[in-house]
């Protein structure tokens, strides 16, 4: 799938800002993974574009519900497989196996805490943020509480990587990708 069909297919089952800004920085977040692994960017950031496509209309149906609005748009059975793995030992039972699968199920809930995190700087960006700000954030159970700090740390377990080596990596992406998400967002609002 074309990431201008994902983005059609994502909007016409999302209107909110807030989950749009999320599926735009997932996305960002999955297609800078991807160049720096040597893999596809196309379809890794199709993937993250498109990992909750059923929140926000069926939250109670969240990871269950998107195989049929994926498959009704169009999306291969690899995208639905990455999709549904990102709610793995939540919502779905669908485990991550891919290396873009496991980087989708930690990158999602860390690009939440790490959003939050952005809010509260004077900047209200996470240009200026440092990996030593994010981790005071991440240790405040009640900062973002609906950030999971258990699915941060298995993200990063099943990527093979410490807690600081996911943040700083995710980190480095936002901050790569967050003038292209303002932008889409201001002309979102426009």
């Amino acid at each position: 799938m074309d990431r201008n069909k994902a983005w059609e297919l994502l909007c016409k089952y999302n209107k909110e800002p807030f989950h749009l800004r999320h599926a735009l920085t997932v996305e960002g977040v999955m297609r800078h993974f991807a160049a720096q692994r040597g893999e596809d960017a196309d379809f890794w950031g199709v993937a993250g574009l498109l990992h909750d496509i059923d929140f926000e209309m069926w939250p109670e149906e969240h990871c269950k519900k998107a195989p049929e609005l994926l498959r009704e748009g169009g999306a291969d059975e690899a995208t639905i497989h990455a999709v549904c793995s990102h709610g793995w030992g939540e919502c779905s039972d669908v485990e991550p196996t891919h290396e873009m699968e496991k980087l989708l199920f930690a990158a999602d809930e860390l690009t939440g805490l790490i959003w939050s995190a952005s809010l509260m700087r004077p900047s209200k960006s996470v240009q200026d943020m440092e990996l030593k700000s994010l981790k005071k954030k991440f240790k405040d159970k009640k900062f973002a509480a609906g950030c999971s700090r258990e699915i941060i740390l298995k993200g990063a377990e099943l990527c093979g990587l410490t807690l600081e080596e996911l943040m700083q990596q995710t980190l480095d992406a936002m901050r790569e990708t967050e003038d292209a998400v303002n932008a889409r967002m201001e002309q979102l609002e426009a």
